[in-house]
């Protein structure tokens, strides 16, 4: 919703987004954030002449090997999507999923279909449920946003362990800005620190299977390895739309009702715990990126945004049976005073006072702009 407050004018970005801020003529700092990025990324004969020379960096890189790239796959759109475009680029990616049991049905028979036609090796990772379960429960203990950050450090972690012992340089990874946004810290924050200290505070079990991303794992993936994240997406003209249109003809794929929709528990964390308890709508970072990139009207946006999100019939029942807890503890969780990560020891302060040497990083592509635009854009 957006009433009582004060809206871009370009986006629906509005002063319910932390740090948020506006310039003389009305336009939020993401909006300023989108075109740099469009910059870095141009849809033009540079951009298609910089996308021809990674491609022949990843295949000169992996030649020789079994596969020259990992793609992580969930069986959603971007991810499906990325890994059919690396084909349609003559990669040799392995396809890569963190199965932590909450993929729908309908998001492990796409990614059975889709790896089966595009003749792409799959490897499946499964979680050990009972630490993972106690992970979830402490991180919504923690009455933070973030709740879902768990399988999201674990999914980069898992691609991460898998490149380096297949020896692979590249991670591609199922991301436009031109759809998805930039998320504020202030909604969407994670590092292994912040793993660590929230399960330490909260959790009943030590953590010794789960693949954190600590900064030493980072500094070796990245600086040992020699490994390197690369969004492909962000350089095409990418729409969702027209993405499952392909998927649907090409690979027999399925829609499987909503953004993220493909996991039950980021369903449940979407639509209801992050609206009902922070009254955070992450549809106006999706929508605001979509009027960015011409595929949607401000219009449509407002329009939309009238209605609250909506709510799948038994889905907050089921997760919190799932993870094992009464009606009354969830009601306790969900009655508890809104936390951020700054009430949690994190890696944030050390990534703060590094924000030249970020710079530097991402400006030889050692990290992906979007980090650098993410926390200093």
């Amino acid at each position: 919703m957006t009433d009582n407050k004060k809206i871009c004018a370009r986006c629906v970005s509005d002063t319910s987004i932390p740090n948020i801020c506006f310039d003389n003529k009305g336009v939020c700092n993401f909006c300023k954030v989108h075109d740099k990025l469009e910059k870095l990324y141009p849809l033009d004969e540079h951009g298609q002449q910089r996308l021809n020379q990674l491609i022949a960096k990843i295949k000169d890189k992996g030649e020789n090997k079994k596969y020259d790239c990992v793609i992580g796959a969930s069986g959603g759109t971007d991810s499906t999507y990325s890994l059919y475009m690396a084909k349609k680029l003559g990669l040799r990616p392995l396809a890569v999923n963190f199965n932590n049991t909450w993929n729908t049905d309908i998001a492990m028979e796409n990614m059975k279909k889709t790896v089966t036609k595009l003749g792409v090796d799959f490897r499946e990772i499964r979680c050990d449920w009972e630490e993972f379960k106690d992970l979830q429960i402490s991180f919504l203990k923690a009455s933070v946003p973030e709740a879902e950050i768990p399988t999201d450090v674990a999914i980069h972690g898992i691609l991460h362990q898998v490149a380096a012992e297949e020896g692979i340089k590249y991670i591609v990874l199922g991301h436009s800005f031109r759809t998805e946004g930039i998320a504020p810290i202030g909604w969407t924050y994670m590092d292994g620190k912040y793993i660590n200290s929230v399960q330490k505070m909260f959790g009943n079990t030590e953590l010794k299977s789960f693949p954190n991303l600590t900064i030493s794992s980072v500094f070796y993936y990245t600086f040992i390895k020699g490994i390197k994240v690369i969004p492909l997406l962000n350089y095409f003209k990418y729409s969702k739309e027209d993405a499952r249109k392909i998927l649907e003809k090409e690979l027999d794929w399925t829609y499987y009702g909503g953004h993220h929709f493909e996991s039950v528990y980021t369903q449940f964390i979407i639509v209801y715990l992050l609206w009902k308890k922070f009254k955070i709508d992450k549809r106006k970072i999706n929508f605001s990126a979509h009027i960015r990139s011409g595929l949607m009207t401000r219009e449509q946006a407002l329009e939309r945004l009238k209605e609250e999100p909506p709510v799948k019939e038994g889905i907050v029942e089921y997760c919190i049976e799932r993870l094992g807890l009464t009606t009354k503890d969830f009601e306790d969780i969900m009655a508890l005073p809104p936390k951020s990560f700054y009430d949690y020891p994190t890696y944030y302060p050390i990534i703060s006072a590094f924000k030249f040497p970020v710079k530097i990083a991402c400006k030889l592509n050692i990290f992906s702009p979007v980090l650098y635009e993410k926390f200093f854009g």
